[in-house]
């Protein structure tokens, strides 16, 4: 019985093999959504920056108009 599988084993392997897919899609999802959410604080960030340097420079111009 060289060469042929028990049904057992072959049961055996096939539950590995779909674990392992398992991982690698786990893990790819997570690699995406730390990804994303690097994203996602970087984009607040500069969103952030940008809405202070609007805010002073909307000040600036009803300060200049006021005058």
């Amino acid at each position: 019985m060289v060469g042929q599988e028990d049904p057992v084993q072959r049961e055996i392997h096939q539950d590995w093999a779909n674990r392992e897919y398992s991982e690698v899609i786990t893990s790819s999802i997570m690699t995406i959504t730390d990804f994303l959410n690097l994203f996602d604080m970087s984009c607040r960030s500069r969103l952030a920056t940008l809405n202070e340097t609007l805010t002073a420079l909307e000040r600036r111009i009803e300060y200049i108009e006021a005058r």
